[in-house]
Parts: structure tokens; C-alpha cells; sequence
């Protein structure tokens, strides 16, 4: 029995169209797909680039809105000491050197008395982290500041930093000098007593150091006026920058009060633009060795009276 229905089965060219149909559709969606993927990464970029530039504008801003800061009350960036409100912790250890450069002048030269302009001009370079600098504290506080207040003698430290690498990566003597410098900058009369407790109460080497929130604390405790302006600058590292640079200076010469000198390590005591090379826990040895220097600077700078020549008489 036949049937008038036929079977609905594509033929060959009804299926070729189809399948290329369908291609196009395909083909399409793919590249419509691709399309947006192109302008998603190309808008990722345009923003990854726009933040990657503003924030290096910013970074750029900041670096060039911060001037490098330069404390003040620094010649020769060094802090001449004129307040010496402290005094040796040990100063039942130490020697009164005798005699003292005024004394020697007084015996050499019945006449000028001594004053300001032939004291003897001493300039001490220390690192905070540096043992030796401490020991020269130690032994020689108590005689610097009896010839201070005798006006026997000018006094500057240099604070430098040869130690940033001796303490775990906390760079302890660079910001240690940097904390001399804030407080030399906003409370001058007090520079004398943090200097001598930084030296006389020094962490060791290689170790971390003081934090920047004790370095102020100890600027607290020997009564720093601006006392909110210290902490600031000591935990800001204001002076970081300029200790670094100051040590660069010391380190290419020559150094202040002298014609050729460089630094070569911490401390380093110049005396008249000599340096001392004698033992830095010995008293006695810097005591003499300040009184050769302080004499020959006097004999160097005598000026001999002139003689009269005598006039002849006339023969009559």
C-alpha cells in the first residue's frame, strides 16, 4: 500500500546549506566573542597603565613636594657645644689632666692671659654604634668639659654613620645620627647630654639598635625643649637623608678645622687640624697630646716683640 506522505529528510543540497549556515553563526559568535575580549583587554590596559602613571606621578609629587631637610644650627655639619648641663657617669674614674692647655699657656706666656681666640679648636666625629667612640666618651668627658668651661677649648661633634651596615638591617647609625641632628636642630642646649647618653649607653654591634620611638624617649628623658617636635623628626627620620650625605662629606675631606684630613673611622678626634692617634680610654695620653698641639699653636703664632736699634750719638 503506498502513501503520499514523504519522508521529511534533507536533501544533499538543502544539507550543505545548513551546515555552512551554521558555520557562519558559529564563525560569527567566535568573532564577536574575540571582539570583546579585545576591547575587555584593551580597556584593562588603558586603566592598568593610567593607575601605573598616576601612581609614579604621585610617588614623583611627593618625592619633589619633600625637600630634602637640612637641620639647622650646623657648621661644618657639626654642633659646636656650648651647654654642658652633663656630666660623666663615671666621673670619679677620671683623670684631671694636668696640666691643662690653659695652664700650659699661663707658664709659657706670663702675658696675654688666654682667650677665646687661642683656645684650642677640638672636633670629635663619632658613630653611635661605635665602641671606641664611646670609650673616648667615657674617658675624656669630664676633662672636655672642664676645659670648656674654662675656655680652654672649642668643642663640635660630628655625628657620621660608618656603622649602617653593623645592625641587622636597621641602619641604627645612620638614624642615630639623624636623631642628633633633630635634636640639635629644635633644642640646641640639650645636644650636649643626648650626644653623651647616646655614647654612654650603646647598643652593641651587629645588634639592632635603638628604634627611632627610643631614640626620641631618650631625647625626652634629658628634658629636649619642642619635645613633640623631636619625637616627630626622630621618628619621621628628617635628617636621614642629610647624615648620610654628611658622612659622604667626611669621608671625601677635608674635615672641618683641618686642610687635608679625612675621615677614616669613628671616632676621630682633630685637634687644631691634627689628628689623635693615641689611645682613645686614655685620658692622660689625649691630655698631653691636646697640650703639644695647644703649645705649638701658641709658638707658631708668638709674634716677637721688635728690639729697638740704637741710635748713634753723634761725635761732637
Amino acid at each position: 500500500m503506498s502513501s503520499d506522505e514523504t519522508p521529511n529528510v534533507p536533501t544533499p543540497r538543502n544539507s550543505r546549506e545548513a551546515v555552512r549556515e551554521k558555520a557562519q553563526q558559529v564563525h560569527a559568535q567566535q568573532s564577536r566573542a574575540r571582539l570583546m575580549r579585545r576591547i575587555i583587554i584593551g580597556a584593562v590596559a588603558v586603566v592598568a597603565v593610567g593607575a601605573i602613571g598616576t601612581a609614579v606621578t604621585m610617588a614623583v609629587s611627593a618625592q619633589v613636594g619633600k625637600p630634602q631637610l637640612t637641620p639647622s644650627g650646623m657648621d661644618g655639619d657639626g654642633v659646636l657645644v656650648t651647654d654642658l648641663a652633663a656630666t660623666a657617669s663615671s666621673d670619679e674614674t677620671l683623670a684631671t689632666p694636668t696640666p691643662t692647655p690653659t695652664e700650659a699657656a699661663e707658664s709659657a706666656t706670663p702675658e696675654p692671659e688666654a682667650s677665646a681666640a687661642s683656645a684650642v679648636d677640638i672636633h670629635v666625629y663619632v658613630d653611635y654604634l661605635s665602641p671606641d667612640a664611646g670609650a673616648f666618651e667615657q674617658a675624656n668627658a669630664r676633662q672636655l668639659t672642664s676645659w670648656i668651661s674654662e675656655g680652654a677649648a672649642t668643642l663640635t661633634y660630628h655625628p657620621v654613620a660608618l656603622l649602617t651596615a653593623s645592625s641587622n638591617g636597621t641602619k641604627y647609625s645612620l638614624r642615630a645620627a639623624a636623631a642628633a641632628a633633630c635634636v640639635a636642630t629644635y633644642s640646641p642646649e640639650q645636644f650636649y647630654a643626648f650626644n653623651h647618653d647616646l655614647l654612654g649607653d650603646q647598643p652593641k654591634v651587629n645588634s639592632d639598635g635603638y628604634s627611632d620611638v627610643e631614640l626620641a624617649d631618650i631625647a625626652g628623658a634629658v628634658g629636649v625643649d619642642n619635645a613633640k617636635k623631636v619625637r616627630s623628626c626622630i621618628e619621621d627620620q628628617d635628617y636621614a637623608t642629610w647624615a648620610k650625605e654628611a658622612t659622604s662629606r667626611a669621608l671625601e675631606g677635608p674635615l672641618a678645622g683641618s686642610k687635608d684630613l679625612v675621615l677614616t673611622s669613628a671616632p676621630m678626634i682633630v685637634v687644631n687640624g691634627e689628628a689623635y692617634v693615641g689611645a682613645l680610654d686614655d685620658p692622660a695620653e689625649f691630655s698631653q697630646f691636646v697640650l703639644t698641639v695647644s703649645s705649638d699653636a701658641y709658638y707658631s703664632n708668638a709674634t716677637p716683640t721688635p728690639t729697638p736699634t740704637p741710635t748713634e750719638t753723634p761725635a761732637k
